[in-house]
């Protein structure tokens, strides 16, 4: 693979110069690989910059693995935050990247996966050559041997468990491949665990910085659920199933302004590490590109002030599918406060118990659409209308007609569940943005959105800011961020009696 061949945004003159600044907003977006060393580094790697006629630049550690290079054990490409580039937008590529992201290689074939994105298997082979420089099944394999990588450095998992924790079903294959990437034998890399034996891990999650980990805190913190999480002002810590073998997280800065998050683990099943770690990342839009967000928004006069005021502004997920589409449901025409009252009462009435609470105040999970298929939340003051919503989309989630495939286009996502009773374009899109995490989501019927677009008082129409907004693509949902967070910094102006908040 040669210079020309990374993606267009980055040209080789901008690499050589990120390179030699160890400028960390271009980690993860390019590698480096050295012909002398046979190593593959990220841009901000401390060691001494090698001369230019020895370096090669490589789009993913995919590409840079499959090319012969192995990982540098001093900068750690594990640890790079990924580069959500090629999994914008509905092409053949972005769906596949998400599809292995969400584990279909786990067990499924390349034939497989070729299929849900309906291109024959030399086809999706030879567009992932093109653009990432390394066929679906290395970049798959790679995903696992750098988590495996983190795992062995950080950790002091027996060697089996961060096998089946990385996803290999056999301690040989495993070995092997692990030999093959990184030339040294898996053990050689235990001489020194960073953390001592015990059930919970310390795993560090790097990010592209601008990032406004307190901004992401004060969100979640106002639509925490008591029981199920506990947000305070420097961390954020949740329970999750199943039941009988409950694990937990908590996630905070991590120490010396470092450009990473600190994850504390419990998972009793090391099987569900690689997932769980999976949906931490996307959760905390930890992959997020700030300058090509920014290069986006910051052309229009409104959201130009609010970039250099928040440049780290990040897309706040949720846990799971379909708690997030309860709670946006339950937000629809009332106050952020009504909203988690309600969701609160449904958790302590129909959440399920943990026996064993791995962390006091962390005993409940959120219940499941079979839970809430037939439940009346009216008796806990839920109306009767979005009563029937909530039960409708589990009926519909139980039966297939929705789901939360984050592979899904926008458009086809937002058609399906407006065609839920209920449901309109408002709740769609905010499903979409928080549950899927999509970039381009757009709630763009929101009574604050159409206000703080117009920036002079008045209430654009809907139609008005959909129009506005189309220069936002693809990024639309972080200007709803944006947005709704200069709401929050100024004090609220008085609103027409007629008019009614929708936001969840």
């Amino acid at each position: 693979m040669s210079d020309a061949q990374i993606h267009s945004s980055l040209d080789p003159q901008t690499c050589e110069q990120a390179r030699l600044s160890r400028d960390a907003r271009f980690d993860g977006l390019f590698f480096v690989a050295v012909t002398s060393t046979g190593i593959y580094c990220r841009p901000v790697c401390p060691a001494r910059a090698s001369k230019r006629e020895n370096v090669r630049y490589y789009a993913s550690a995919a590409a840079a693995e499959t090319a012969g290079f192995r990982p540098c054990l001093r900068c750690r490409p594990e640890l790079a935050p990924g580069n959500l580039v090629w999994q914008r937008g509905d092409h053949v590529v972005a769906r596949a990247l998400k599809l292995i992201e969400a584990g279909v290689l786990d067990e499924g074939s390349l034939d497989d996966l070729a299929r849900q994105v309906d291109v024959g298997s030399r086809q999706l082979r030879r567009l992932f050559v093109d653009r990432l420089g390394a066929p679906p099944i290395n970049v798959h394999t790679t995903r696992r041997l750098l988590f495996a990588k983190q795992l062995l450095t950080e950790t002091s998992m027996p060697v089996t468990e961060v096998a089946m924790a990385s996803g290999f079903r056999s301690l040989r294959r495993f070995n092997a491949a692990f030999a093959q990437a990184n030339r040294i034998a898996p053990r050689e890399l235990r001489r020194h665990p960073r953390t001592p034996p015990g059930d919970t891990l310390v795993l560090r999650l790097g990010y592209r910085p601008p990032y406004d980990f307190d901004a992401l805190l004060t969100f979640l913190r106002g639509r925490s659920l008591p029981g199920i999480e506990h947000v305070d002002e420097h961390s954020y810590a949740r329970v999750f199933g199943p039941a009988d073998a409950p694990g937990w997280l908590r996630l905070s800065a991590w120490p010396n302004a470092e450009h990473a998050l600190k994850l504390e683990l419990h998972c009793p099943q090391p099987a569900q590490m690689l997932p769980v770690v999976t949906r931490i990342r996307r959760m905390f839009d930890l992959d997020a590109d700030p300058q090509a967000i920014a290069g986006a928004l910051r052309t229009h006069p409104v959201l130009r002030p609010l970039l250099r005021k928040r440049p780290g502004l990040r897309l706040p997920g949720g846990w799971g599918g379909f708690e997030i589409a309860v709670r946006a449901v339950l937000g629809q025409q009332v106050s952020v406060a009504a909203a988690r009252t309600l969701a609160s009462r449904i958790v302590q009435r129909h959440g399920l118990v943990v026996p064993n609470p791995p962390r006091p105040g962390l005993e409940r999970l959120f219940p499941s659409p079979e839970t809430l298929a037939d439940a009346d939340l009216r008796e806990i003051g839920v109306t009767t209308a979005r009563s029937e919503t909530i039960r409708g989309i589990a009926r519909a989630l139980l039966d297939g007609r929705v789901d939360f495939r984050n592979d899904q286009p926008l458009d086809t996502f937002v058609a399906r569940w407006v065609a839920l009773p209920g449901i309109g374009e408002w709740t769609a899109h905010y499903v979409a943005m928080r549950a899927l995490s999509h970039p381009d989501a757009f709630p763009a019927a929101d009574l604050i959105l159409r206000r703080a677009a117009a920036d002079d008082g008045s209430i654009l129409s809907t139609k008005a800011l959909d129009h506005m907004a189309e220069a936002w693509r693809p990024w639309r949902a972080y200007a709803v961020m944006h947005l709704w967070r200069s709401t929050a910094d100024v004090p609220p102006a008085p609103r027409p009696k007629r008019h009614k908040e929708v936001r969840a």
